[in-house]
């Protein structure tokens, strides 16, 4: 068998006659713009190689896709042949090629919807109806915001809103290598941070593979790892987000210190010594250990005994350690 008619079987079907991607991407003079973090890829071995790892997809299922851009993923997306295909993509300069995408797709029977936007603003239960089929969110994901999207869409998944409202969605993504490996971060691992605690309470994650940096255009300065997120069927709390979120932060912040360190500063000074022995002492955690060491259920142990303290102690609630400590210290500050 032909090594292209092979490539064809094992990627999906085969898209109608149009330019290469390299072509496109010289005809409409399309170059990455930096401040936007945009980096392409190139090599349709590699965008087929993301999206097989998203897992099955068929007919029944719809794709998000987060910044297209020129296209690439798009077409590997599309050779799998979905029902739906939404592209939400916030620079306009890539319109017209995804416009033809579209065009191409019309024989293949997925419909493609293309909106204009920044996927931070973007109204997914709006624009993407929930069914029992699946829902994946797909995407070469801008080094600026791949973070704050993925805590954001974790709280969807807590709350079970926006592309959470059925379990049945999934999330490959893109991050730089180093983000990557501690999204996924095991317990002991030095990389383990906030990010490994909060994206493995809601979801299952696993680093799928590497892509080197030179397989892109413009080559950034690092790895770039694809990681899927998969929703646990099971939450590990029932905790609200923005308080485990907080606890976790706090602990996280001093990294290199005793995880008493930083849970500590949750509490106000006149009472942060006792309660700060008495939530380990409550959470049977061992306060001399490294954040890094922890695991999930010893920080929801410890947040679990913070929402008690705060229930208790009101002081506490609206305790934060950074807030200014007198207007005299505000006025020289220039605030």
């Amino acid at each position: 068998m032909p090594q292209a008619a092979a490539r064809v079987l094992a990627s999906g079907v085969r898209l109608p006659p149009m330019p290469t991607l390299r072509d496109l991407v010289k005809l409409y003079k399309l170059q990455a713009i930096k401040h936007m973090s945009q980096n392409f890829i190139m090599d349709e071995r590699l965008t087929d190689k993301i999206v097989k790892s998203a897992g099955r997809i068929d007919r029944s299922d719809t794709v998000l896709e987060v910044g297209p851009g020129p296209g690439g993923i798009t077409r590997s997306i599309l050779r799998r042949e979905p029902g739906r295909l939404v592209l939400v993509e916030k620079d306009t300069r890539f319109m017209p090629t995804l416009d033809l995408l579209k065009e191409c797709a019309r024989p293949l029977h997925t419909e493609v919807d293309i909106y204009q936007g920044d996927i931070l603003r973007f109204d997914i239960e709006k624009h993407v109806p929930m069914s029992e089929h699946r829902l994946h969110l797909i995407g070469n994901l801008p080094f600026a915001i791949s973070t704050r999207l993925l805590i954001n869409w974790v709280q969807d998944l807590s709350l079970r809103r926006g592309g959470f409202r059925s379990l049945n969605t999934a999330m490959t993504l893109t991050f730089q290598k180093e983000v990557a490996e501690r999204i996924c971060a095991p317990l002991g691992n030095d990389q383990r941070c906030r990010l490994s605690i909060m994206s493995q309470i809601w979801t299952k994650p696993y680093l799928k593979f590497v892509i080197p940096g030179k397989a892109f255009v413009p080559k950034p300065e690092v790895d770039v790892g694809v990681v899927k997120l998969i929703p646990l069927k099971q939450p590990k709390t029932d905790l609200p987000f923005e308080l485990v979120e907080r606890v976790v932060r706090h602990i996280f912040n001093m990294r290199q210190k005793y995880c008493r360190r930083g849970f500590s500063t949750l509490f106000p000074p006149e009472e942060r010594d006792e309660m700060t022995d008495t939530s380990f002492e409550l959470a049977d955690v061992d306060p001399t250990v490294r954040p890094f060491q922890l695991s999930v259920d010893e920080c929801l142990r410890l947040a679990t005994v913070y929402a008690d303290f705060k229930e208790k102690h009101p002081e506490v609630a609206s305790y934060d350690y950074r807030a200014r400590k007198n207007p005299v210290e505000e006025s020289a500050d220039g605030v």
